[in-house]
């Protein structure tokens, strides 16, 4: 008595194989602890420049009400951006690997709505606060100067603004979208393998 098996029917009706889901949690895990230590450097830098134009304006007692009201909005924009980055602390901390994937697949999508306002909403705010701020501070001093030098100081502050808003924020933006796109496609991915999809 022969049989037949076809080995290639059976071959194809094999189901995928399932990726292997520590890897992945250990992806995200990765994302997670990036992205809190960029939390943390960034609340470092900012409390170190905004102490340190609080230092400038009580040694160097400013005159204008201009450059203290520069300050009041530098100081003032640094602080409502990490309190708004800081609300995303719990988010990140939470690393309960018990729940399921797509509970934790869930939690990733909301930190990515998150991360983008900070993006965009926020940073947008953040830039002209900051702007604002850093041009009212300069008008005493640049009052000093000869108006060549007046010139190219702001000259000099806005290209690196321009810059800095146009150039390096896209790029950080990106990278950081990236990195968390990378983790949500692998929990999809895995999702759709496990529901058979």
């Amino acid at each position: 008595m022969t049989v037949n098996i076809n080995l290639k029917e059976l071959w194809n009706e094999q189901s995928p194989e399932i990726p292997d889901t520590k890897e992945i949690f250990e992806k995200a895990d990765r994302f997670r602890k990036v992205s809190l230590r960029r939390l943390i450097y960034t609340n470092i830098l900012l409390l170190l420049t905004s102490s340190f134009i609080a230092f400038v304006w009580y040694y160097f007692q400013p005159e204008m009400i201009t450059t203290k009201i520069g300050i009041i909005l530098t100081i003032l924009g640094m602080i409502i951006y990490l309190i708004v980055y800081n609300l995303m602390i719990p988010m990140l901390m939470k690393s309960d690997y018990s729940i399921n994937n797509s509970q934790y697949l869930k939690h990733l999508l909301k930190l990515k709505e998150k991360q983008r306002f900070l993006q965009t909403t926020m940073m947008n705010f953040y830039f002209i606060i900051l702007s604002a701020g850093l041009g009212l501070y300069m008008l005493e001093y640049a009052s000093r100067m000869k108006l060549v030098w007046a010139i190219v100081t702001y000259a000099l502050t806005i290209f690196w603004m321009l810059f800095t808003f146009f150039y390096l924020r896209p790029k950080r933006i990106k990278k950081e979208e990236k990195a968390i796109n990378d983790v949500i496609n692998k929990f999809e991915s895995l999702n759709s393998q496990i529901s058979g999809e």
